[in-house]
């Protein structure tokens, strides 16, 4: 079975040729582009598994690139960028990207940030669109009946908790912003949402995670949002 495909689009050539060099190690094939137009035409017509994108492209945002593709396409994109912000995290995150990595970077954290959106991939693919059951260790939501279990145990949820479980099961791996939730929820991204959204997490994580101290099936990412964790 043939490796991964790869498309990095860096226009760094130190950065793209690291990031090259890091994927040999790991037997995955590659293609570059250096530029926006380039990188949609690639995924286009290369038809990789993932993109590593940097946002700072010479001829369009790295963020205009993720919306383009996203247009047409679930390709999982992985952005790596300089741009530290949580603003800028969060745009990207919003407009479609499955993580992000701030330059510079760890070569071991982006093997293993390309790790798990492979792993979830694979999952995505393996998994039929009617499939109404999703199970992650020890937790269970089944979708067709409403309900979700702990250890087969029915939990007891409240109608915005169920939702906010579901949003991160159908989203697992991905890291879901502050403002999609939001949206999702209660079709508004005002504070006061933002704020009541981390009181339902709270709640939430009370009831699938028994130990606050092991928070098991979802990860926070400070100022961003939330992801769950496949286990």
């Amino acid at each position: 079975m043939n490796k991964p495909l790869i498309l990095i689009v860096e226009d760094d050539n130190a950065v793209k040729n690291l990031i090259a060099t890091a994927l040999e190690t790991q037997s995955y094939r590659y293609h570059t582009a250096a530029t926006g137009v380039q990188a949609v035409l690639e995924a286009a017509t290369k038809r990789p598994d993932v993109l590593l994108l940097d946002l700072g492209l010479p001829d369009m945002d790295g963020v205009e690139v993720i919306r383009k593709i996203r247009s047409w396409s679930e390709l999982p994109i992985i952005v790596i960028s300089a741009r530290s912000e949580d603003t800028d995290k969060i745009d990207a995150l919003d407009a479609g990207a499955d993580d992000y990595l701030t330059k510079p970077f760890s070569v071991d954290e982006l093997l293993a940030r390309l790790r798990v959106t492979l792993r979830r991939l694979k999952y995505i693919r393996a998994s039929s669109a009617q499939d109404s059951t999703f199970v992650n260790g020890d937790l269970t939501v089944d979708y067709a009946a409403g309900f979700a279990y702990l250890r087969g145990e029915e939990l007891h949820l409240t109608p915005i908790e169920y939702k906010l479980l579901c949003l991160l099961c159908r989203n697992v791996g991905k890291v879901l912003t502050h403002t999609y939730l939001t949206r999702e929820i209660w079709g508004t991204a005002f504070d006061s949402d933002i704020a009541s959204l981390r009181v339902f997490m709270t709640t939430l994580r009370k009831k699938i995670q028994p130990r606050p101290e092991d928070p098991q099936f979802i990860q926070t990412h400070v100022g961003v949002g939330y992801r769950m964790v496949r286990l």
